[in-house]
C-alpha cells in the first residue's frame, strides 16, 4: 500500500485580528488571495502536502481567531502542535507588541515545551513600515525563533516560510529517530470552518493583505 505521507505535522497560526492570518493560509494552501477582510470565527484549517528532499510532508494548518472573545476556544488548539506561526502586521506596531505582550504567553502556557516557533511579519509589500526588520529580528533572536517578512497579497516569501518551518520539524523528528506522527486525524473536512467567517470589510478599517 502506498503511504499517504512520510511526515505529518500540526501547525497553528496565531496573532491579532486583521494581521492577515487567513490570507496567509489561503495563499499557502490554495495560492489565492482576496482583498475582502474576512474575520475567522473560532478556528479554520487546511491540509497542505509538500515534497521535501524526496519525502511527502503533510501539514495540518490551523488558523485561529485573533479576537479576544475567541481566545478561550482557540487555546485548546495549541495541544499537540509541532509548530506555532506567530503573525504580526509590519504596518501595525500594536500587532507586533502583542506578540510579546500576549501571544508568546499563550504559547508558553498551552503549547508543548519543545514546539518550533516562527515569527512572520505580514504585508511586507507596504512601503511605510511601523515595525522595522531589525526590530523584529532582534526580538526573534531573544526568543530563539526564526523570523521572515512575507506578503500574502503578492505571495512573496510565503511558501518559503512554511517550507523552512517544515524542514526544521523534519530535522527535529529525524534527530529523535522518529518519523513525524503529528496529531490524530481530524473528523472535520479540510477547509471547513469550526464556526464561520464574516465579511467585516465595511466595519473594520484593517485590511487582510
Amino acid at each position: 500500500m502506498i503511504k499517504e505521507y512520510d511526515y505529518l505535522f500540526k501547525l497553528v497560526i496565531v496573532g491579532n485580528s486583521g494581521v492577515g492570518k487567513s490570507s496567509l493560509l489561503l495563499r499557502f494552501s490554495d495560492d489565492t488571495f482576496s482583498d475582502s477582510y474576512l474575520t475567522t470565527i473560532g478556528v479554520d484549517f487546511r491540509f497542505k502536502t509538500l515534497e521535501i528532499d524526496g519525502k511527502k510532508v503533510k501539514l495540518q494548518i490551523w488558523d485561529t481567531a485573533g479576537q479576544e472573545r475567541f481566545r478561550t476556544i482557540t487555546s485548546a488548539y495549541y495541544k499537540g502542535a509541532d509548530g506555532i506561526v506567530m503573525v504580526y502586521d509590519v504596518s501595525s506596531i500594536g500587532s507586533f507588541e502583542d506578540i510579546d505582550r500576549f501571544w508568546i504567553n499563550e504559547v508558553d502556557s498551552y503549547a508543548e515545551k519543545n514546539v518550533e516557533l516562527l515569527l512572520l511579519g505580514n504585508k511586507s509589500d507596504i512601503e511605510d513600515k511601523a515595525v522595522t526588520t531589525q526590530k523584529a529580528l532582534d526580538y526573534a533572536a531573544i526568543r530563539r525563533m526564526a523570523h521572515m517578512e512575507v506578503s500574502a497579497k503578492t505571495a512573496d516569501q510565503v511558501s518559503k516560510a512554511f517550507i523552512s518551518l517544515a524542514k526544521k520539524l523534519i530535522a527535529k523528528k529525524d534527530s529523535q529517530g522518529l518519523k513525524g506522527q503529528g496529531p490524530q486525524r481530524s473528523q472535520q473536512t479540510p477547509g471547513q470552518k469550526i464556526g464561520q467567517q464574516t465579511d467585516d470589510n465595511k466595519k473594520d478599517k484593517d485590511k487582510c493583505c
